[in-house]
């Protein structure tokens, strides 16, 4: 028996950087994820111009605002730009956010199916368990980018068209604008995990077939299916485990002190979609035969 028959061979990593890289690389430079990223841009412009537009008309001036249908930051973003990045996070989160993920999560693994490069990305060597690791990391990452990207968006154009300055809480306390902006961040970066359930689903999806387009489209449709179930009253005992039900509990970060019992449902409850849909996809993607 010869020596390079008795040495074991190293297991493979479950993780590669490179390959994530690689992956992320290729996700970003793509023409629609560009695009979603752009209206994901958009949204906070339209909105900053929308209440420009209304105070020149004198419809938010002294009068309250978003307490008539809108987001409850609304009435404040006249007095605070900083406010137009609290309220494009919650018109955003329902659907832009989600929906741009669950494109990004659908494709993840069926786009790749139908245009044959899957079996490659497993020769190349990648592993499945590795590939759907990345797959899901870069997922993620774009749940964090287009969050940022909304708020960068909707400060610049609150900096542009509204005063800066210190930041009235929503229990009635004021803080500076440094702290406002740290808050800013946190409340950013809670948005992005409030999306790690969506990202779980559409990769568990994605595992299901090889075209990427009924991927994205049944990701979306379990969606729109669910923030619909979610506004049932005869559905109130289910309602705390639809992954969408705790999303605006980060508005809890704007209170002094932080009510931290909503965040940290909302965080443990993506966290179980996460586990779930996440073993769930494993389960499929590592025994399925891959033809394409």
């Amino acid at each position: 028996m010869s020596q390079a028959e008795t040495v074991p061979r190293a297991p493979r990593p479950l993780w590669s950087l490179g390959l994530l890289r690689s992956e992320i690389g290729v996700t970003f430079r793509r023409w629609r994820t560009l695009a979603l990223l752009a209206v994901l841009a958009g949204v906070p412009v339209l909105v900053g111009i929308a209440v420009r537009i209304e105070t020149g008309d004198g419809g938010l001036e002294g009068g309250g605002g978003g307490g008539a249908g809108g987001p409850a930051f609304l009435s404040q973003i006249t007095h605070n730009g900083l406010f137009l990045v609290f309220t494009s996070l919650a018109v955003t989160l329902p659907f832009f956010l989600p929906m741009s993920v669950g494109v990004i999560a659908g494709d993840s693994l069926a786009g790749e199916a139908h245009g044959g490069t899957l079996r490659y990305l497993l020769v190349a060597p990648a592993g499945r368990t590795r590939l759907l690791l990345v797959k899901y990391a870069t997922t993620l990452t774009f749940c964090l980018v287009g969050t940022l990207v909304v708020a960068v968006s909707a400060l610049v154009t609150g900096a542009l068209l509204f005063p800066l300055g210190e930041v009235t809480l929503l229990s009635g306390t004021s803080v500076s604008f440094g702290e406002g902006l740290l808050r800013a961040l946190a409340i950013a970066v809670a948005v992005a995990l409030s999306l790690v359930g969506v990202a779980a689903v559409g990769l568990f999806v994605s595992a299901l077939t090889t075209s990427g387009i009924a991927a994205m489209a049944t990701t979306v449709g379990l969606l729109i299916t669910v923030q619909i179930l979610d506004t049932l009253p005869q559905l109130h005992a289910v309602q705390p485990y639809l992954f969408p039900h705790y999303w605006l509990s980060f508005a809890d970060l704007l209170r002094d002190p932080v009510y931290w019992d909503q965040l940290q449902k909302n965080l443990g409850l993506q966290a179980l979609y996460a586990l779930v849909f996440g073993s769930a996809a494993w389960a499929r993607f590592t025994t399925r035969d891959i033809t394409a």
